[in-house]
């Protein structure tokens, strides 16, 4: 069975409520992009502040992240599973050592009982195609049939994104080598609010929906659940630490849980349907 990698962000797990380990020594990464005519060495601040959240810097960069309306911004990529600003960065690690825990829950996840606001993008080279938005709507669904959890959506398609909590596009166009999402995380009370999807076009509907799902999961504050091993990917890569930076969720498995929507790479047979840990998960954090 192949797997396929999610794009570049994600923070917190279902099951786990943590952030990720690092290295201590300075790195020159090479843009992933093959257009990238520059390397941009990263700075010690950023690779100190990337520390102290426990964020993996093995495979950090520097990189163009892009928007609905065509313009971008640089942001900071990690292992192709978060991506901030620097910035946004430097912030969380100052609000880390204030607080004196380095857990993230403590201070990212969106408010409870919140209504999100969601749109699915319709607009240019960008729009979600009539697959994805169907998928788009199974995954609302994913998250409102649940009983026992405070936060809901209310989704509506268009391109007027700008007052919306969230927004979620198809960034093939950007992308085009690639399948999979990224999305960031939450901050002061509200949700991650760009949210893309790429390469998805030769998957079915329960595939994109996974998709979605899964990048809604990191946008509302959720890690992946092998964040231990990266073991959906073939590999066997701690991302995080066992200590202060991770904090395991009540009735949620400490091991490999096979059938989580929320593993860092997906198959092309996913059903798109959260596992029982996932919504247990869901309701502890909200």
């Amino acid at each position: 069975m192949k797997n396929f990698k999610f794009g570049l962000l994600g923070m917190i797990c279902l099951g786990l409520t943590v952030v990720s380990c690092s290295k201590d020594e300075d790195q020159t990464i090479p843009e992933n992009n093959d257009m990238a005519e520059v390397i941009k060495e990263i700075p010690q601040k950023v690779i100190d502040a990337a520390n102290t959240l426990e964020l993996n810097v093995n495979f950090i960069r520097y990189g163009q992240f892009h928007f609905p309306d065509g313009t971008s911004e640089e942001r900071l990529f990690f292992e192709d599973d978060i991506t901030m600003t620097e910035a946004q960065l430097l912030s969380l690690a100052k609000l880390a050592e204030e607080s004196g825990t380095r857990q993230y829950s403590t201070f990212n996840l969106v408010s409870q009982g919140r209504n999100i606001s969601i749109i699915g993008y319709t607009g240019g080279n960008q729009a979600l195609s009539s697959k994805e938005r169907t998928a788009l709507q199974w995954a609302v669904n994913n998250y409102n049939r649940l009983s026992g959890v405070s936060i809901s959506f209310t989704l509506t398609f268009g391109t007027n994104y700008q007052s919306k909590d969230m927004v979620v596009y198809n960034n093939t166009v950007n992308n085009p080598g690639g399948a999979g999402g990224s999305a960031g995380f939450p901050s002061n009370g509200l949700p991650n609010k760009y949210v893309q999807i790429y390469g998805l076009s030769g998957y079915d509907t329960n595939v994109n929906e996974h998709v979605i799902t899964h990048e809604i999961g990191h946008s509302v504050g959720f890690r992946h659940t092998d964040w231990f091993s990266r073991q959906s990917c073939g590999q066997n890569t701690n991302e995080g630490s066992a200590g202060v930076g991770a904090v395991h969720i009540t009735g949620t498995p400490t091991g490999y849980d096979s059938t989580s929507i929320m593993l860092a790479c997906f198959s092309a047979n996913e059903d798109g349907e959260f596992n029982g840990n996932d919504i247990t998960a869901l309701r502890n954090m909200y």
